[in-house]
């Protein structure tokens, strides 16, 4: 049984696993309908992860909403992911309301909040409803998650709540994919099961025809439709939500790459945070980019970049305890550059405390860093979110412009000559005596070409060849759309509130 959905202004996309390619479906759905001149917002009732973004209002979301913000043409805010859960346990997580941090719960005492959550996913998606006339939803994980279906906000929960149709997707990619989508159809109720519109299966690789028959029994089967077969897209860039990608993306290098690629390591911490700072470096043809597990010897490399954490004192102490100090040193003693970004910033300087307990169970928690930079750290509760812009300062080559964004808890007190300097005529961050060490709390610190280049060329590049990353999210987001135009009915975007027959491209 299907409900008839004749039009919609809120679709949701729901996925069979964690994976399933949701974050991006979203994303392409909201290019095509903008482009077509629809006023389309993206909406994800909640979000783990701990790549994140803020908001011009400074609010944090996660960074994928971010992205399908941008797909909309439209500036980040806070309604577009109500809820986000930054994990900085197995067990817990910081919980953010509207674009701020209220405080930390365990798993169950979330669960027990999650009746005044729901309250603030449905204010955000009335808000939007006021606003716009189509509303593309990301649910999170799978709706066949039976143990988290008491009291759900993220999937089926909130498109009961909201009474709107729901696409089911799944990655073909992973095997499996007729399981996924009947095992999960299956295990939804029998109201759920009708508000499921249709399938899309995601990452095909091969001739189409040959899945056919495979089609034609999951329609007959559940008597709902296959909406598209998405082809994958090779070296499709795009944000990544939260996990991290084990292979460096290919990008045409128009013959620019170095013989010599700059080598770079960063250590995989257990609770990186905003691993999107390196995408940059990740797609520029002239940079060897390597995530590195923390329990390996890091290999040879001409910069170290110490990441976020959402637990900072835990990775520390983690990094020591598999010899980071000894590795780091020895880096430096071979004239290697080392970056650190927010917590690992932190890491750098002689000592981070958390005397209010921000980030961890032990009262008045307090280690020792790695003490190669003149600061210390002491966290606290009240989060610092804001958009900044600037130019670099100490670098020894001629002042870059850069722009970012800070997402963290606590102030660090420097003695180190500053690295940056904010429009505003503040300076920040730290660099140390031997022009070796670098240390700020921006992130997207490589996203601005000109940034991006000071820093490849202080490291030691022959050539920056910078990538703008701007460009290339513009660039993949059409190329998404236009796979998806191709490959869903005309039907399936004519039911959407407000959209247009033809394509009108305002990019």
């Amino acid at each position: 049984m299907t409900r008839d959905f004749t039009n919609f202004t809120t679709l949701m996309v729901q996925g069979c696993t964690s994976d399933a390619g949701k974050s991006v479906m979203v994303a392409g759905i909201c290019r095509v309908l903008a482009r077509r001149g629809v006023q389309v917002a993206p909406f994800k009732p909640q979000n783990m992860a701990l790549n994140s973004a803020v908001t011009e209002d400074g609010g944090e979301i996660g960074r994928a909403q971010a992205l399908q913000a941008q797909a909309c043409y439209l500036p980040a805010r806070t309604d577009f992911n109500p809820v986000l859960l930054k994990p900085s346990s197995d067990t817990g997580a910081q919980v953010i309301i509207h674009g701020q941090a209220i405080g930390a719960m365990q798993a169950t005492e979330f669960h027990d909040y999650k009746k005044v959550a729901m309250n603030a996913v449905l204010q955000s998606h009335q808000r939007l409803q006021n606003t716009y006339s189509a509303i593309v939803v990301e649910g999170a994980g799978s709706p066949a998650e039976i143990n988290l279906r008491n009291g759900d906000i993220a999937n089926m929960g909130f498109a009961e709540a909201v009474d709107c149709p729901v696409v089911l997707i799944a990655d073909i990619d992973r095997g499996g994919v007729f399981a996924h989508l009947v095992g999960t159809l299956a295990l939804l109720s029998e109201s759920e099961q009708a508000r499921v519109v249709g399938f899309i299966i995601n990452r095909f690789r091969g001739d189409v025809s040959i899945l056919q028959p495979g089609l034609d029994w999951l329609e007959a089967k559940t008597n709902k439709p296959v909406l598209g077969v998405v082809p994958f897209l090779t070296n499709l860039y795009l944000d990544a939500e939260d996990a991290i990608s084990s292979t460096q993306t290919e990008m045409a290098d128009d013959g620019l790459a170095d013989n010599m690629p700059l080598k770079v390591v960063v250590p995989v911490v257990s609770r990186i945070s905003n691993h999107t700072d390196f995408d940059a470096l990740r797609l520029n043809p002239s940079v060897d980019l390597q995530f590195v597990p923390i329990n390996q010897t890091p290999p040879a490399a001409d910069l170290i970049i110490l990441p976020g954490s959402k637990s900072v004192i835990s990775d520390l102490r983690s990094l020591k305890s598999n010899d980071w100090d000894a590795h780091l040193k020895r880096h430096l003693r071979y004239g290697g550059k080392l970056i650190g970004i927010c917590g690992g910033y932190q890491m750098l300087g002689h000592t981070i405390s958390d005397p209010s307990g921000v980030e961890s169970d032990q009262p008045a928690d307090h280690e020792s860093g790695f003490g190669l930079l003149n600061i210390q750290t002491k966290l606290a509760p009240h989060k610092q979110l804001k958009q900044v812009q600037g130019q670099f300062i100490n670098l020894g080559n001629a002042p870059a412009r850069f722009q970012g964004y800070e997402i963290h808890c606590g102030t660090t007190t420097s003695d180190a000559e500053p690295m940056l300097q904010f429009e505003n005529g503040e300076t920040a961050g730290s660099i140390s005596p031997d022009q070796l060490i670098l240390g700020c709390y921006i992130h997207g610190l490589f996203d601005t070409p000109s940034a991006c280049d000071a820093l490849l060329n202080w490291a030691g590049a022959q050539h920056g060849n910078a990538v703008d990353l701007d460009v290339i999210r513009e660039q993949q987001l059409n190329r998404l759309a236009d796979c998806l135009e191709e490959t869903l009915p005309a039907t399936f975007w004519s039911k959407f509130a407000g959209s247009g027959n033809l394509r009108q491209d305002t990019a």
